[in-house]
């Protein structure tokens, strides 16, 4: 079985305080601070009015290259290297993910943003697409992404390589366990 590292959260009263901001406040006392600009530019607000505030769960993709990635992943799921950001699931953490801002892979579709959404996933951060969106958009997940498409995730020239590693997500670093703050105006990371 593949053997991906968790992320070491935030402390929950620091997570709590940042719900009462969005994302443009957040922006602007990070720039006081010095972390000039802290956007994930790229994915967009799908569900209009959702806010999300938790920790980065990260996933990153790479182009498809035939001697690092074979199409038997599907004959056993455990070997879908996607699937494992989500076995790190607590209630409140958001998925960012670095897809290279293919706009013709799927990176989740229904099943597993209801997985997600079932462990308590509050969130998806996709430099990308994902699949089965009128399903997904029912689910009360908080939804940023570059756009949909029917393909599945291997489908096309991308494919899963990183899980809780840092990416680099819309242009912006991300760290696993980063506090992710998403909202109409966009999605900003607090380090």
């Amino acid at each position: 079985m593949i053997q991906t590292p968790d992320i070491e959260r935030p402390p929950q009263e620091l997570m709590s305080s940042l719900t009462t901001i969005g994302s443009a406040t957040a922006s602007g006392e990070l720039y006081r601070l010095g972390i000039s600009d802290p956007q994930i530019l790229g994915p967009v607000p799908m569900i209009p009015g959702k806010t999300v505030v938790g920790p980065a769960l990260t996933l990153q993709f790479m182009p498809k290259r035939e001697d690092q990635y074979s199409v038997d992943e599907y004959a056993d799921p455990e070997k879908q290297l996607h699937r494992h950001v989500l076995y790190h699931t607590q209630p409140g953490d958001v998925v960012v993910v670095d897809a290279r801002s293919n706009m013709s892979s799927g990176v989740f579709g229904e099943m597993m943003l209801t997985y997600f959404k079932g462990r308590g996933g509050s969130g998806v951060i996709v430099d990308g697409c994902i699949r089965d969106f009128p399903y997904a958009a029912n689910l009360g997940l908080g939804l940023w992404l570059r756009g949909v498409t029917p393909n599945f995730h291997t489908q096309t020239n991308i494919f899963p390589f990183a899980v809780n590693q840092p990416i680099a997500c819309g242009g912006t670093l991300v760290m696993p366990g980063d506090i992710i703050v998403a909202d109409d105006d966009g999605v900003v990371v607090v380090p």
